[in-house]
């Protein structure tokens, strides 16, 4: 089984990627130590328009991914007992520009002193190549709101732009390279000499390249994670803002693409302001959509609204919205992702997120943690999301952190609207590998205050089905037979959800999470069958202006 799961994950690599892998662990980059360049001269500040949340809140004490801890030595920074990607979060050094960060700047010179002190050159989590790269970008910006640079800082900055540049992450690709590649510019931009426009050089180079590969034609990221859309998009921003510092040309491209992801992002944001959360999506990573709104007009980069407010069909990533009276649904059709990197991917083939007004009702469970672990593996399932689960298998074999080994194949989408109605259908191939080749087909129903949900089940023999429906935890949850009233805490009714008679229904106790660290019970509507194929299930899910007002 595990050899399987093997041959069907690594045939979709790109040979570049195994090799680069060899190749870094085969051959280890050394430090070079030589002296720095010297700076590029600038008369403007990095204005920094938005900022994240305060990380450093005591003396020594972090706080990333609502998880605090110490950091009182050396080895605190590669303390084992701590989370990789909090260790990670550690080594950006995001506090240099978040909330307030004018009052903390000799907390942060010290900070400098000290992890350059204790992170010697090559060693530990600080010294690969994604930390360095949101690190040198970091202590840039820092440094262009008037913190000048001292000789120690300068060096070590030019000793990590060095490392990056032997270090990047081929191995990877897509958004870890993109990011390695800002950095270069970063770097390039910020000193002068040969040395440093070997740096720029080359990190216009994958960026020119990457922004073809990795922004589709509507807009959206290739990952198709709303987070990662949102980071890549800052990244852009950020890189006209430096270059606009510096006063020089910003690439038509760069504009181009920046105006498309606002639009798209415009799409993919909920009525209460925050991201969508299909695939590895979680808030308070990236900047919100209002402050990247706010970002990009600052720097004169408009996002250019849909005219159709009805229905958005995003058609290269594979989402589609739909605006109808107080409704706002979100309906995944989209591919598992790049072949060759499906590691922030679901296996939430045909899911959906839902909004009445500004109350999430049906939502996606969200992230909110990396790495190999039970919990990883059960919020990258199926069941993990609003969508149909045959065999306790699921559509995708997502396995260990991220990886994936036999995907989904979407296809047939299909948008039909008339003045009645507007239906949305699509299938998928996921569940093929199972005895009886079953394949999962769902249509989306909208007409007036009415959403009707059709899972079609074809194929042959007798199997398991479970549909599952995750309530926000702000919502509560009661049922009478094969209808389900979803409530608000005043005991307003939402939306009522009717139940196919051919389910049994039950309510189960679950878990939401909008970012990571963080854990909210809720409740999952779950809906079980088990029969002989083919067969259909019809749900419905009932709003109206008086239930809500």
């Amino acid at each position: 089984m595990q050899i399987k799961r093997y041959f069907y994950t690594l045939r979709y690599l790109k040979w570049s990627q195994i090799y680069w892998r060899l190749r870094y662990k085969l051959i280890k980059v050394k430090p070079n130590l030589d002296a720095a360049p010297e700076l590029r001269i600038t008369e403007s500040n990095w204005k920094q328009v938005t900022r994240k949340k305060i990380s450093i809140i005591g003396i020594n004490q972090f706080d990333f991914l609502n998880k605090s801890h110490d950091v009182c030595n050396a080895l605190d920074w590669n303390n084992p007992k701590y989370d990789k990607l909090w260790l990670y979060n550690l080594h950006y050094f995001d506090d240099l520009n978040a909330i307030n960060s004018q009052s903390r700047t000799a907390s942060h010179m010290q900070l400098i002193d000290r992890w350059i002190n204790e992170n010697p050159p090559g060693y530990g989590n600080g010294w690969e190549a994604y930390p360095i790269s949101l690190r040198i970008c970091n202590w840039i910006k820092w440094s262009l709101s008037d913190n000048p640079m001292n000789n120690m800082w300068q060096q070590s900055l030019a000793i990590q732009a060095r490392l990056l540049n032997r270090k990047i992450e081929w191995h990877i690709l897509g958004n870890h390279l993109f990011t390695n590649a800002k950095a270069l510019v970063f770097a390039g931009v910020f000193f002068n000499g040969d040395e440093a426009e070997k740096w720029l050089n080359t990190g216009l180079l994958i960026i020119d390249r990457e922004l073809d590969e990795q922004i589709l034609l509507d807009g959206g990221h290739f990952e198709l994670s709303p987070m990662y859309h949102s980071i890549i998009l800052e990244d852009i921003l950020d890189l006209i803002h430096l270059y606009c510092i510096y006063e020089y040309e910003v690439p038509t491209k760069w504009q181009e693409k920046a105006e498309k992801m606002l639009r798209w992002l415009d799409i993919m944001t909920h009525p209460d302001g925050q991201i969508v959360l299909f695939n590895d999506s979680a808030f308070e990573i990236a900047l919100s959509p209002g402050d990247l709104v706010k970002y990009g007009n600052s720097l004169r980069i408009l996002s250019i609204r849909n005219s159709n407010k009805h229905i958005s069909h995003l058609k290269e990533t594979g989402y589609i919205k739909v605006e109808q009276d107080i409704c706002s649904a979100y309906l995944d059709v989209a591919q598992i992702g790049p072949d060759y990197l499906p590691g922030h991917a679901h296996a939430d083939s045909l899911n959906f997120e839902l909004s009445i007004e500004k109350q999430r009702v049906f939502v996606d469970s969200g992230t909110s943690v990396y790495g190999v672990s039970e919990e990883r593996g059960r919020q990258r399932s199926t069941r993990a999301h609003n969508t149909v689960c045959i065999d306790q298998e699921d559509s995708s074999e997502v396995w260990s952190g991220f990886r994936v080994a036999r995907r989904a194949k979407v296809y047939d989408v299909n948008i039909v609207e008339n003045n009645e109605q507007l239906l949305v259908g699509a299938k998928h191939d996921g569940y093929i590998r199972l005895k009886g080749k079953p394949i999962h087909e769902r249509c989306w129903q909208f007409s007036d205050k009415t959403l009707r949900i059709s899972d079609i089940l074809s194929g042959q023999g007798s199997h398991e089905v479970e549909i599952n429906w995750h309530i926000h935890p702000n919502l509560k949850v009661e049922t009478s037979e094969q209808v389900v009233s979803i409530c608000d805490d005043a005991g307003r009714e939402v939306c009522r959800l009717e139940i196919d008679p051919l389910l049994t229904v039950s309510l189960c106790g679950s878990s939401y999470h909008p970012q990571f660290g963080m854990r909210i019970d809720n409740i999952k509507i779950e809906c079980k069958y088990e029969g002989r194929f083919p067969i259909t299930f019809m749900n419905t899910i009932h709003w109206n202006d008086a239930l809500v007002r």
